[in-house]
């Protein structure tokens, strides 16, 4: 895997891998930047919760789950000190469908976190992290 970012301006960068895709990077403007895109450390916590989002939707899938929405959030803690590291995270799985199995949503969540989501299981190797889920049942359709 290659990535690179390029300097636009201040503190702009547009950052590429090797899909080709793009997105734009950029400093707060307390630390002299524009606020005109992601801060490098929400691309990471982002990064994580799209990785174990891809697992667990995934695999709820092929448990034959009826699931009609789904989002994942995160909130990090970062020490107050530079450089700021990620002091403490929680995910958090909202699954909407119907007559969702809360077993099947564990278990998804369980292999996503010990088997298959790579950033999951490097960060929780410096950080901490509590993983939590709701399920809601979806609203049935009209007849």
């Amino acid at each position: 895997m290659k990535a690179a970012v390029t300097w636009d301006h201040g503190l702009t960068f547009e950052g590429t891998a090797d899909t080709g895709f793009t997105v734009n990077m950029g400093g707060s403007a307390t630390a002299g930047g524009d606020d005109d895109g992601f801060r490098p450390m929400e691309l990471i916590l982002t990064g994580l919760i799209g990785c174990t989002a891809m697992d667990v939707i995934s695999i709820l899938k092929k448990k034959r789950q009826d699931v009609t929405n789904f989002r994942v959030t995160a909130d990090a803690e970062q020490a107050e000190g530079h450089p700021h590291v990620f002091t403490n995270v929680r995910i958090h799985y909202i699954v909407e469908g119907h007559n969702i199995d809360s077993k099947a949503v564990e278990r998804a969540m369980e292999l996503s976190e010990t088997r298959y989501c790579p950033a999951q299981a490097m960060l929780s190797e410096t950080v901490p992290m509590k993983l939590t889920y709701v399920i809601v049942e979806a609203e049935a359709v009209p007849a």
